[in-house]
């Protein structure tokens, strides 16, 4: 199984939020999610990625997958670059000509694919038009199970 993180840019970081977050991730690793896709850029994402390395430690099983927006062919530099911080990486098909809106495009891809969506979504946050803010629409109207960590 899979689950994705999803969050606004800048986060308010807090001991608590971390220890939702690393209680939230174990939960569903108990529930069965082997694989955690990740996208890029926002405060949310890093926190996520950083609990889920620490977490590695105790499941070794489970993995790390970068789902890119852009950089639809990389060379091995890079390649070997993020093979550093993730398990995998792909970009995926429906993104060849995102254009603008690759990152909402990555978004729903990495929805359609998780039986889990975890977010850190503000509805006041820069209005009701943000990325994570059509992210999570799209999650609601798709079904998904949705635990929301904005405190």
């Amino acid at each position: 199984m899979e689950a994705c993180f999803i969050g606004h840019r800048t986060i308010e970081k807090s001991d608590d939020l971390s220890s939702i977050l690393k209680k939230t991730i174990v939960a569903l690793v108990n529930k069965g999610v082997t694989t955690f896709l990740f996208g890029s850029k926002s405060e949310f994402d890093s926190l996520s990625w950083e609990i889920v390395t620490q977490l590695k430690l105790e499941f070794p099983h489970i993995k790390r997958v970068y789902v890119r927006s852009n950089f639809q062919h990389i060379d091995k530099t890079y390649e070997n670059y993020l093979s550093k911080s993730y398990e995998d990486t792909y970009f995926p098909k429906r993104l060849e000509n995102a254009g603008k809106s690759s990152y909402v495009v990555r978004n729903y891809e990495m929805i359609e694919r998780s039986q889990y969506c975890i977010f850190y979504y503000n509805n006041s946050y820069k209005g009701h038009n943000s990325g994570t803010a059509i992210a999570f629409k799209y999650a609601i109207r798709r079904k998904k199970i949705i635990i929301n960590l904005f405190i």
